[in-house]
């Protein structure tokens, strides 16, 4: 059976452990709508598609002010326009999440343009002034979890890495630059709510094994490096596929 780790030693901390769960955070009284509104089930879908690694396919909305932020070890931050200064109470709530050990994707959904990503890196500068972004490491663990990746992709292409605020030895903050959710959306009729370029649908099945990494890092952590998941991974293993 899978042995199940969460993103750091201090993540037991958290409340409900255990499956992977896409909470959208939100700040400023924000909501959560639009093309992208499905993406987030879509990516634990295709977890336990591809994986069987427990998963819940509701999607939920947290306030980075909320006491529910911490219950849960994993959230989502995304965007298209850049957000606002964070209240007092917003950057407490984050502070508290990450150095619980809670993993925070930041997801710009206009990497083109980058004001979401800009806007973000500025006011997680004023939550975690110690522990500036840095680029992850090609061999990073996160590349591997599960499928080996040569490079970051989304609905766009974007840049060839992956930054991230990493405290200890764990990425704590992952920032992609490829509109990731943009990659999963779909329409309520079943199609695909956005093109993906300029790959078409080999670069999307690569934004889904992107999806299916970062959602494996933080249920199994450094799992590749643990000896102890060997024989999962001989069954289940990670692989590369055309």
């Amino acid at each position: 059976m899978l042995a199940l780790v969460l993103a750091a030693p201090e993540a037991q901390a958290f409340g409900q452990a255990g499956a992977f769960h896409p909470r959208m955070l939100l700040t400023g009284g924000a909501k959560w709508a639009g093309v992208r509104g499905s993406a987030p089930g879509r990516w634990a879908w295709e977890l336990v598609r591809r994986t069987s690694a427990p998963a819940r396919l509701t999607t939920a909305e947290v306030g980075a002010d909320q006491p529910a932020l911490v219950a849960e070890p994993f959230a989502i931050w995304a965007g298209q326009h850049a957000v606002a200064p964070l209240a007092a109470s917003e950057r407490r709530g984050l502070e508290q999440f990450i150095r619980l050990g809670g993993l925070l994707i930041v997801d710009d959904n206009d990497p083109e343009k980058g004001d979401f990503g800009r806007s973000v890196r500025r006011e997680l500068r004023r939550v975690l002034p110690e522990s500036p972004p840095v680029r992850l490491d090609p061999g990073h663990v996160v590349y591997k979890t599960y499928y080996l990746i040569d490079r970051p992709v989304g609905r766009v292409l974007g840049p060839p890495h992956l930054d991230a605020i990493v405290r200890g030895k764990n990425a704590q903050v992952l920032f992609l630059q490829h509109d990731l959710l943009g990659a999963l959306a779909r329409t309520p009729g079943g199609a695909w709510a956005l093109e993906v370029k300029p790959g078409g649908a080999r670069q999307r099945e690569h934004a889904e094994r992107l999806a299916v990494n970062l959602a494996m890092y933080l249920l199994c952590s450094d799992y590749k490096d643990d000896q102890v998941h060997a024989p999962w991974l001989m069954r289940r293993g990670a692989h590369r596929r055309p």
